[in-house]
C-alpha cells in the first residue's frame, strides 16, 4: 500500500493490516513535524508533492523493497498540506518474518523516499518561511 494524502493516518490501523500468520515483526518509521529546528520554533510545515510522479516513485520504492528484502509487506504513507508541530508527516511500515529484515527494509525505504519522491517541505517560522534542505531535489 502506498498513499499520498491530506488526511492523518492511524499506525494501529496499519499494524492490524500487516499482521498475519507469517509475520514475526512489524517495524515503523514515523516522521512528525518538528516544533523546533535550527534554533527556531516552527509554527507550521507546508508539504507539497508532484502527486502523480510521487505516487509512481513510492510504488517503485515499495516494489523494489519487496524484491530486495525478505519482507512480507511494505506500507508508505506521506501527507501533504499544512501541518502543525507534532502532527504525522510520513509513515513507513514493514512486516517480515524476523526483525532484522524488517529494520533493514524500513531504513532503506525511508532513505529512498527522501531521495527520490518529489515531495517538498517548507517550514513557517516566526522569521518567515524556509525550505527544508533534506527534501527531494530536482
Amino acid at each position: 500500500m502506498i498513499k499520498i494524502t491530506d488526511e492523518d493516518f492511524s499506525i494501529d490501523d496499519i499494524a492490524l493490516k500487516l499482521r498475519n500468520g507469517e509475520t514475526g515483526a512489524i517495524v515503523f518509521f514515523l516522521g512528525i513535524v518538528k516544533a523546533f529546528r535550527e534554533g527556531c520554533s516552527v509554527n507550521e510545515l507546508i508539504v507539497e508533492a508532484y502527486r502523480e510522479v510521487a505516487e509512481e516513485k513510492l510504488k517503485e520504492i515499495r516494489t523494489r523493497a519487496l524484491e530486495k528484502f525478505n519482507v512480507n509487506n511494505v506500507v508508505i504513507i506521506h501527507r501533504v498540506g499544512r501541518l502543525k508541530p507534532l502532527e504525522n508527516i510520513v509513515l513507513v511500515a514493514v512486516s517480515a518474518k524476523s526483525r532484522k529484515e524488517a529494520f533493514e527494509a524500513c531504513s532503506w525505504v525511508i532513505d529512498e523516499v527522501k531521495a527520490q519522491a518529489p515531495i517538498w517541505k517548507k517550514e513557517i517560522t516566526p522569521k518567515g518561511g524556509r525550505w527544508v534542505k533534506e527534501s527531494f531535489k530536482i
